[in-house]
């Protein structure tokens, strides 16, 4: 088998992980509410925005900050949108545990 098949069958497991599975069936319902969907979206961008403005200038916008941790205080309140974030981090957990899989497998030749 070669790497290519390998990263394939990955991504075939990964797609029957009870993570991915969970969490997309919570963003299936997120979407289908268009208020709610729209509530993830201006989050998400936010989110975006002070992730590249931290990376850009290593700096933090406080006030970005700190309207990017009222917005998720306030999603937080529907049941809806908090398993949706709870379930986003045990996915994005499981991601980030592969990928250090991966890169402990290869770290050799990557210092």
């Amino acid at each position: 088998m070669n790497v290519y098949d390998t990263a394939n069958k990955l991504a075939e497991e990964l797609k029957k992980a009870p993570e991915y599975l969970e969490f997309k069936k919570a963003k299936e319902k997120v979407n289908q509410n268009p208020e709610e969907k729209k509530r993830i979206e201006e989050f998400e961008k936010l989110r975006y925005e002070a992730q590249v403005l931290s990376i850009q200038k290593g700096e933090q916008d406080t006030e970005k900050m700190k309207k990017l941790q009222e917005l998720y205080q306030m999603l937080l309140e529907n049941p809806d949108m908090k398993e949706y974030f709870d379930l986003e981090v045990r996915f994005n957990v499981l991601l980030a545990d592969v990928n250090k899989i991966i890169g402990e497998a290869v770290k050799d030749v990557l210092q």
